[in-house]
């Protein structure tokens, strides 16, 4: 068979396997922040009915379901295929990027925490500390699996978190989330000191260029939430930072 087929079938795989995920992360959104467990039978969150399996294939089912819950046919949010299909994007561009390899599955697992942080952040105005245990766990993981470089992980943990912990005193808590405080820190142990200064700079840019068009075009809040953009500057730089600074590094030489 064909090298190119080959590589073709482990992302179509590897893309299923990420939109199944997706729909735990969509329990995990609805769930964690009402304090309810995860383990409990999914169920129609207007009639309450449980789903069987049928109902349950990400992405299809909702297709299938025309959108509609199958048992009082109310209308299901679009953010559960939106999610599983995120999910899966992010974890095929995760191998795309960066091979396969032990890293490029710990930073599947970054992706999907950052994913539910994003749309509970976005929500809420708040961080589950839950998933910012979790990231640090997967940060642990990444310093056992990139050791040699373990001085720039442990670095990271507090080179832009302590920063942000000083900007948290100094205002009271109004210019900085102790959530945002906290990602910063799990961010900066997975990515390593030079990556989550870049990630934190992109989240700033992308939060100041992106907020400031959804408030002229959907008229949103003024009131920022950090968390999602904070995510994409730290998905982004977890893959293509290690170029990104080395371009910059080359401008300078």
């Amino acid at each position: 068979m064909p090298a190119a087929i080959i590589t073709v079938l482990l992302y179509i795989v590897i893309f299923l396997f990420g939109i199944v995920i997706g729909s735990f992360l969509n329990v995990c959104i609805y769930r964690i922040p009402a304090k309810e467990s995860l383990i409990p039978s999914s169920h129609c969150m207007s009639c309450g009915h449980r789903l069987h399996w049928y109902d349950l294939f990400p992405l299809f089912s909702y297709m299938l379901l025309k959108g509609r819950c199958r048992y009082c046919g109310v209308k299901i949010s679009p953010q559960y295929p939106l999610v599983e299909l995120c999910n899966g994007v992010l974890y095929v561009t995760v191998f795309m990027a960066g091979g396969y390899t032990v890293l490029s599955v710990l930073y599947c697992l970054m992706a999907s925490a950052l994913l539910v942080i994003s749309v509970i952040d976005e929500r809420t105005f708040e961080i589950p500390p839950e998933l910012n245990v979790f990231l640090l766990v997967v940060g642990i993981l990444v310093c056992i699996v990139d050791r040699s470089h373990l001085t720039d992980h442990l670095i990271g943990l507090v080179c832009v978190s302590a920063a942000l912990y000083l900007l948290y005193l100094a205002s009271g808590g109004a210019a900085i989330g102790g959530g945002d405080i906290k990602l910063m820190a799990s961010a900066g142990l997975i990515l390593g000191w030079q990556k989550i200064l870049l990630a934190f700079f992109a989240g700033c840019i992308l939060g100041s260029v992106i907020h400031v068009i959804r408030i002229r075009v959907t008229k949103a809040g003024h009131t920022l939430a950090m968390g999602p953009y904070l995510s994409m500057g730290i998905y982004i730089t977890a893959l293509w930072g290690d170029a990104a600074i080395k371009w910059y590094l080359g401008l300078l030489t």
